[in-house]
């Protein structure tokens, strides 16, 4: 008798046993429709970065600038806070959103145009959560955790914050232009690259395809070295190494999200809210491309 008919005979049938690598791991398949809606989203955030900066005055005249990058930040609290849910998460999303204010405040009255106070309310905002975490009902418990996301976010909001700084930079409003233009093609083309061809796959939890992150790095380069051609102090070669910098940046940033939103599923955890899960990896994009931006500035076009 062979032995799926013994188990018929026993009542059931017995479990299959699992392969030497473990059990089978689901495939999860690559959403189109959200890929370009994502692509939107990334595309619309980069050009509004841009336009503001374009449009920043002397002094008090960048307080409107100072407000779209607000809204930013305020879309990263909120799309990293429902994404990793730590313990105290109205703790951690106040102290980035005071991070957020103080940073941008600091940003646009310092006397000197540099990150020193940017720093500093950095450290303030890990100080304030570690003490948030402390006072909670709860103690404790999974404070370490919650401390990490303290950090995530106010370190992101921060990020942001050195945009404004930049304009006050010489050829920091171009070095912006440059830099988050590459970030914004290169996300959004990684993104579209996965409506129509997702592959190879990266993992398999994972719904990205490399091909998107290889030509939307090489596309926003670029752009950056075309876009090179037209601004001072840059040339095409100088532009895109910047925005080779910058996009490369961008797209890892998404990338790894996408690999952290995976692991936490793995893990057991419930799935975080659509809407805050594909929000946050075209924002830590542009977080991580501030800084690049700011770096570059400093180091290669302002003035000895």
């Amino acid at each position: 008798m062979k032995s799926k008919d013994r188990r018929r005979a026993r009542g059931g049938d017995e479990p299959e046993p699992e392969s030497e690598d473990g059990p089978a791991v689901e495939i999860v398949p690559v959403r189109r429709l959200l890929s370009a809606a994502v692509a939107g989203f990334a595309l619309l955030l980069g050009v509004g970065l841009v336009m503001g900066a374009q449009t920043a005055g002397v002094g008090t005249g960048r307080i409107p600038y100072a407000v779209v990058i607000l809204g930013a930040q305020l879309l990263y609290v909120f799309a990293t806070t429902m994404a990793i849910r730590p313990p105290g998460a109205k703790v951690v999303a106040t102290v980035g959103v005071l991070a957020a204010i103080s940073a941008d405040l600091a940003a646009i009255l310092s006397d000197v145009a540099s990150v020193a106070p940017l720093g500093l309310i950095a450290a303030g905002g890990l100080v304030a959560g570690a003490v948030g975490q402390m006072v909670r009902y709860e103690g404790r418990v999974r404070v370490s955790e919650s401390l990490g996301s303290t950090v995530v976010i106010v370190l992101g909001v921060v990020s942001f914050a050195t945009l404004i700084v930049l304009t006050r930079l010489p050829a920091g409003t171009q070095a912006i232009v440059v830099c988050l233009i590459a970030s914004g093609i290169a996300l959004s083309v990684a993104r579209l690259t996965d409506v129509f061809a997702p592959y190879p796959r990266l993992a398999d939890q994972v719904p990205r395809g490399s091909a998107g992150i290889v030509i939307g790095a090489m596309l926003g380069t670029g752009v950056a070295a075309l876009i090179g051609r037209y601004l001072v102090p840059f040339t095409p070669s100088d532009a895109a190494l910047i925005g080779m910098a910058a996009a490369g940046a961008a797209v890892l940033a998404d990338l790894t999200i996408g690999f952290a939103e995976a692991g936490r599923e793995l893990a057991g955890e419930a799935p975080t809210m659509w809407l805050a899960r594909h929000m946050q990896g075209p924002l830590a994009g542009f977080a991580l491309a501030a800084p690049v931006a700011y770096v570059i500035s400093v180091f290669f076009l302002v003035p000895a």
